[in-house]
């Protein structure tokens, strides 16, 4: 399927009906669409934590409904430690994602060593569709973008290797950078 022909993120959300959890693999993301908001908390160590704002209403809406629907989304994030500046910032920011009802836990990388874990971030719906995302050295969403699967191998490979990293994570209230 080509990558124009397959849904949007929100359409996957949307779909869900059991589960949607995120696994995080990288220290730092250099994505467009909150560089000016980290530029911001570097300069001045305070984050954007509104969930109502135009950067993190259309987030919290998304997960709001969906775990609305009776969905568990969760979310892991695999850190370097000591932790990057953009891991902070993403600290910083993690009460919106806990508001808006994800449940969110965070991995140092020394403790992943013995997880078998796939190449890329990815999120996975419903433990049968698979979305990786990839990124470009630098952070940025590369040209490729994402990669729908839905091929049980890979769907089982992803659900393995995301429930073993939430065993071992520690939730967030508690994990201290």
């Amino acid at each position: 399927m080509r990558q124009s022909e397959q849904p949007s993120f929100d359409e996957l959300m949307k779909a869900a009906t059991r589960t949607a959890v995120h696994l995080e693999m990288r220290d730092a993301y250099g994505v467009s669409d909150e560089a000016e908001d980290f530029e911001q908390w570097k300069r001045t160590g305070e984050r954007d934590t509104d969930p109502a704002s135009a950067y993190w209403g259309p987030w919290v809406s998304l997960v709001q409904d969906t775990v609305g629907r009776g969905v568990t989304v969760r979310r892991v994030r695999i850190v370097s430690e000591p932790v990057s500046d953009y891991i902070k910032y993403e600290h910083a920011g993690t009460v919106v994602n806990i508001e808006a009802g994800e449940d969110v836990r965070w991995l140092p990388r020394r403790q992943a060593s013995g997880l078998a874990l796939p190449g890329n971030d990815f999120w996975l719906f419903d433990e049968k569709t698979v979305l990786f995302n990839h990124f470009s050295g630098d952070g940025d969403v590369s040209p490729e973008g994402r990669e729908l699967r839905t091929d049980r191998e890979v769907t089982a490979l992803a659900a393995r290797a995301f429930d073993a990293a939430w065993t071992l994570a520690t939730p967030h209230d508690q994990y201290k950078i």
